[in-house]
């Protein structure tokens, strides 16, 4: 797997592992009954393994597509019994998710510029807040220096969340007071960001969801001021959705993928669901890279993702 796999040390596969428990219980249970007195892979099986990964939340798009590739590999091997059947479906699994696009960054990694701005953007109680707070935390541990800035000035909650997170972490804030232009909090942040030769410049944005037309306006105009800083700035849009609504991040997903380029994902709050295969439905449906997941409360359970050991950890029962 390359670079990506040097980054999952035995910590990082001990907080994947434990994070995703409750999913992989499901899962595996799931797929178990789908199999269980069989001894060869026919059509009754694969029937109850494509309702066993509908139940997992992997979605109905992902799991025709992995039925399809496994019905494929069973016509061609001609006969292949249930023994096998984790393998090939953990195989075709990780086959339908793409892998990070060349060049992407890690928090260790050389940004392309600098200061990077990433604009952060989600639906309230997504988990938006926090997810900023562990990205400056662990770009910090990496030794860059990084910047945040309150771009959420519609709840006041939001600023203070944002301020008790800047000083949590130990680095600075751009913040205005409540019912300020959102557009002109990101400008202050971007043009601070550059003063003081941050790094990083993260920046929050309101989680209001019920205009779309509004959102990309106000994610336009956002989008606007900042580039009157650095012309090609954000250089990420990060949608963060969270993982235990299930479906529902996906309704969300589309929603703000047809509202604002969004050019990566996070999916959040993954230790106390049973529905962290809907990152599998995410990751395949929008081809857009699932960069982050949270997978605990700690600032270090934001894991960079990374779809084999991810598909491996569904896999891997504790029995």
């Amino acid at each position: 797997m390359g670079f990506f796999d040097k980054l999952f040390g035995k910590k990082e596969k001990e907080s994947l592992d434990q994070g995703l428990q409750k999913t992989k219980e499901g899962f595996l249970s799931r797929i178990s009954k789908a199999v269980v007195g069989k001894t060869t892979i026919d059509e009754e099986v694969l029937d109850d393994l494509e309702s066993a990964l509908v139940g997992a939340d992997v979605g109905i798009d992902t799991t025709v597509q992995i039925i399809d590739r496994i019905e494929k590999r069973v016509a061609r091997d001609k006969y292949l019994n249930v023994s096998e059947l984790n393998n090939i479906l953990q195989e075709e699994i990780e086959a339908t998710l793409t892998d990070p696009p060349a060049g992407a960054y890690t928090f260790t990694s050389d940004l392309p510029i600098k200061p990077y701005v990433i604009l952060v953007v989600g639906v309230n109680g997504a988990g938006k807040t926090t997810t900023i707070g562990k990205l400056a935390h662990n770009f910090k541990q990496a030794g860059k220096s990084v910047l945040l800035g309150a771009a959420d000035t519609f709840r006041a909650a939001a600023v203070d969340q944002l301020t008790i997170w800047s000083e949590r972490v130990g680095v600075p804030i751009v913040k205005q007071p409540m019912g300020s232009d959102p557009a002109s909090v990101a400008f202050d942040a971007v043009q601070s960001g550059v003063a003081k030769g941050v790094d990083v410049v993260i920046i929050d944005t309101a989680g209001r969801l019920h205009n779309k037309a509004h959102l990309m306006d106000e994610l336009s105009k956002i989008k606007r001021v900042m580039s009157k800083i650095i012309p090609d700035a954000p250089h990420e849009v990060l949608l963060v959705l969270d993982g235990s609504t299930g479906q529902n991040a996906l309704e969300q997903a589309k929603q703000f993928t047809a509202a604002t380029e969004v050019t990566a994902i996070t999916v959040t709050k993954l230790d106390g669901t049973a529905k962290g295969g809907v990152v599998l439905a995410i990751a395949n449906q929008f081809k857009i890279p699932v960069k982050f997941i949270g997978v605990g409360e700690k600032m270090t359970d934001l894991l960079i993702f990374n779809k084999h050991e991810f598909v491996s950890s569904l896999f891997k029962s504790n029995n």
